[in-house]
């Protein structure tokens, strides 16, 4: 039976700490908070005020829960107040001393059966733990930021914690509305580590100039629907604080992958910190504020544009997958002649069948006029012969992923468009660059990487290579938005910006299972719950495919040489035993 908590105390009350005395409180439980002086007690004071303010003018507490919630809370300065606190969480700034000093200092204060947990979010939980005199009654319990609203909590057990004690704060997580995971106290535990390897690499990615700030933070949302970008989420988090997560990341571990891009220390040093400090890898409008302003890194409305774009009326597309199919209707429903050509009459008609049924059912739900769905229709031209792309202004293409393949066919669009067409490729993982070289126009070609469901997602990867001229750039940026998509753009290198991101990440988490570290389970949970994201790892793997996801890891190791790329030994065991994911039943979960 696990044991009630009835009286809690929390050191350190800045925005972490402050949300976890609002957890406490919420849900009945009295709470000590302590800070180091009396101006810190009233700044977390204030925290918790705001925060509870907030959520009365949002109605999502009462003022008469709000009251009740504040009368529950006992505000001090003297650690002494703890002594009869059945739990203390410390959650102080993430400096392993300083942890290490309150640990001893709370030892002598609190009765002998009292449970000390800290909120270390990369740190030691075993070191910290040493520091007094009971190293079994020291435990981790990591909240997320904002901790009244995510409902994740890491509960970190060491070689030393006794069973009694994790299983009591596991329960009381429950208690409180969470959903914890228990696991070992390794560094990172399982959603930092999964994450700031995730966020550090868009930092390289970001520092190495391959694509803006803004361009790699719509990447990922709009390619993944993650919540926020990875660079606003460093801001957000705080970059002093990311430093320290994967400082402490890699001397544990010496995945050079953790060893923090040398500008995070940089931007920390001149006290960019990100949002706290009022700057980051944006600019804010005051400190603490979520408001972006512009800056001199802002892009703004490019200068003479319209000189620069080459006219777009007549586009081509080749190809009758699933992609090709969504890409046409792309084009037709913002008005554009498409003339698309699929190898057999079969395919062409399967083609207009499938966007004609698309195009109904967005009629049958209101999302489209009966005259757009006609005039979209009317924009259609479907052929087997290549020979009908001749005049037109650009073509796509979207044909199997194979470089033998695509060569072939840029061989015969060289040959058969007009001068000045522009000839695109939506390939997710191949060299642009060597499509290019097959033909007499490399200044002409370029990467126009549509998300699959084409006509819903809103991200186009626009791909340049070493030869792409910019006029060609410019007019695939206008084409995209004129068809209502948002256009990134980066270099031409393997992953572009959402795979080489987000495969490496999918890797960590198949790495992280295979060392038996934690679950399947526990690692989605971690990563949805945790950290907001759409989709666990597993899950979404299984839903590409594990043989599609051992390809694009495998390009990427072959391209950049990083040992942490190459592909984690199970996932070549699964595909290699036919489990791919979902589209045969079985991959990291069976499905009926």
């Amino acid at each position: 039976m696990a044991r009630e908590f009835n009286t809690v105390g929390v050191v350190g009350l800045g925005t972490m700490g402050a949300g976890i005395v609002e957890v406490f409180a919420r849900n009945g439980i009295d709470v000590v908070a302590v800070e180091v002086d009396e101006g810190a007690v009233e700044k977390g004071r204030g925290v918790l005020q705001h925060s509870t303010d907030r959520a009365v003018s949002r109605g999502k507490l009462s003022e008469e829960d709000q009251a009740a919630l504040h009368g529950r809370v006992r505000f001090s300065a003297a650690m002494d107040d703890l002594a009869d606190c059945q739990l203390v969480v410390e959650a102080v700034p993430e400096h392993l001393d300083l942890k290490k000093e309150i640990f001893g200092k709370l030892d002598t204060i609190v009765g002998p059966d009292a449970i000390l947990a800290t909120n270390t979010s990369s740190l030691s939980v075993t070191e910290i733990a040493v520091a007094t005199s009971n190293p079994k009654r020291v435990v981790g319990m990591h909240f997320f930021n904002p901790a009244p609203v995510l409902q994740f909590v890491e509960v970190i057990s060491t070689v030393v914690t006794e069973d009694e004690v994790f299983e009591d704060v596991k329960a009381l997580a429950q208690r409180l509305g969470k959903q914890p995971v228990v696991v070992g106290d390794k560094a990172g535990f399982i959603a930092n580590a999964l994450l700031f390897g995730y966020l550090n690499h868009a930092v390289s990615m970001y520092e190495s100039r391959y694509a803006t700030r803004e361009d790699i933070d719509a990447a990922m949302k709009l390619g993944c629907g993650y919540p926020m970008g990875p660079l606003a989420l460093m801001d957000l988090i705080g970059l002093d604080t990311a430093y320290e997560i994967l400082d402490t990341m890699y001397k544990q571990g010496r995945d050079r992958l953790h060893a923090p891009s040398p500008i995070i220390k940089q931007m920390v040093s001149a006290g960019l910190k990100g949002r706290k400090s009022g700057r980051g890898f944006y600019t804010y409008a005051e400190p603490g504020s979520s408001t972006v302003v512009d800056d001199a890194l802002t892009p703004g409305a490019r200068e003479g544009a319209a000189a620069e774009v080459r006219p777009i009326r007549t586009v081509g597309v080749v190809g009758s997958g699933t992609m090709a199919t969504g890409i046409v209707e792309v084009f037709a429903k913002a008005g554009y002649d498409v003339t698309y050509v699929t190898r057999s009459q079969a395919k062409v008609d399967a083609v207009t069948a499938a966007i004609t049924k698309s195009l109904e059912k967005a009629v049958q739900r209101g999302k489209l006029e009966e005259s757009a769905r006609d005039e979209a229709l009317g924009h259609l031209t479907g052929t087997t012969s290549l020979e009908a792309l001749a005049g037109v202004d650009i073509v796509v293409e979207a044909v199997v992923e194979d470089l033998a393949v695509k060569q072939a066919l840029f061989e015969n669009l060289d040959e058969i468009a007009r001068p000045g067409a522009i000839l695109a490729t939506t390939t997710s993982s191949l060299p642009v660059v060597e499509l290019a070289a097959v033909t007499s126009r490399p200044q002409d070609v370029i990467g126009m990487h549509f998300f699959n469901p084409a006509q819903i997602m809103k991200l186009v990867e626009v791909v340049h290579t070493v030869s792409t001229a910019p006029d060609v750039v410019a007019t695939v940026q206008d084409l995209c938005a004129k068809v209502g998509k948002h256009a990134v753009t980066c270099g031409d290198r393997s992953g572009f910006i959402v795979n080489a991101l987000l495969f490496p990440y999918l890797n960590d988490a198949v790495k992280m299972l295979e060392a038996n570290y934690a679950t399947a389970d526990d690692i989605d949970t971690a990563m949805k719950t945790g950290c907001g994201l759409p989709m666990g790892p597993f899950e979404l793997l299984d839903v590409v495919g594990l043989d599609v996801s051992l390809a694009i890891q495998r390009e990427l190791y072959l391209e950049f040489r990083e040992r942490g790329f190459a592909p984690a030994p199970l996932l070549e065991h699964l595909v290699t035993a036919g489990y791919l994911g979902r589209k045969t039943g079985r991959g990291f979960r069976t499905y009926a």
